[in-house]
């Protein structure tokens, strides 16, 4: 498996280069990128070649010049590709809002552990999953509580919670609660593949994409409390 090309984007130097020695020990990252700010960010793209950009950038959000919200949503749409996990000291409701809309693909606070960082990361590129801390995942699920047009399913569905088998509603019952795969499987006994295989099943059946979409028809439905 090749390395996953990385950019981190944060205007303080001295938690750059610590975040960049901490993830340079893991070998599936490769740190392509780093900027002090969203501006500094675009205009070193501009200069990268296509191959050398990265796949996933670690975004700060409260930077001079240019914030990370205003970067994720300029860059986002000049390389759709591109995944943007933010990193940040915040976690209140108007910058998740934001950055949701902006188009991130994650939302990590800065004290997790590196580990779980590098996780998100293959979990965002190998999965299309939308890593959150958990603190993060239970504000946005009360924000998708709260706004109707959000996450929406592509089609009504014609069936309720009848739709999914008793192991599929364990496991979006633990999405809500904002697990990552590998944590689902060790609360229920199984492998992360086989996690992956019911996810899969369950955005077919509520027809979805993603995990926020997926939250969105729990909560809509009332199906957990």
């Amino acid at each position: 498996m090749s390395n996953i090309p990385v950019a981190i984007v944060d205007d303080k130097r001295l938690l750059r280069e610590a975040l960049f020695n901490s993830i340079s020990y893991y070998k599936e990252i490769s740190i392509v990128l780093q900027a002090s700010h969203g501006s500094d960010f675009l205009e070193q793209l501009k200069r990268q070649p296509a191959e050398k950009r990265p796949q996933v950038v670690l975004m700060d959000i409260e930077m001079p010049v240019m914030d990370g919200i205003e970067a994720v949503a300029i860059a986002k749409n000049l390389y759709p590709d591109m995944h943007f996990l933010m990193l940040t000291v915040f976690d209140d409701d108007d910058k998740l809002f934001e950055a949701i809309k902006a188009g991130a693909s994650g939302y990590l606070l800065k004290d997790e552990k590196v580990s779980n960082i590098v996780k998100a990361i293959a979990e965002i590129v190998h999965e299309g999953g939308v890593p959150m801390s958990p603190r993060i995942a239970r504000k946005a699920l009360a924000l998708l509580r709260n706004t109707p047009d959000i996450a929406e399913p592509a089609k009504p569905l014609e069936e309720d919670e009848h739709l999914l088998s008793a192991r599929e509603m364990e496991i979006l019952n633990r999405i809500v609660d904002g697990l990552n795969y590998q944590e689902i499987g060790e609360r229920l006994f199984i492998s992360p593949h086989t996690v992956r295989k019911h996810i899969a099943n369950i955005y077919d059946k509520l027809h979805v994409c993603n995990k926020a979409s997926a939250i969105k028809v729990a909560t809509s439905k009332k199906w957990f409390s």
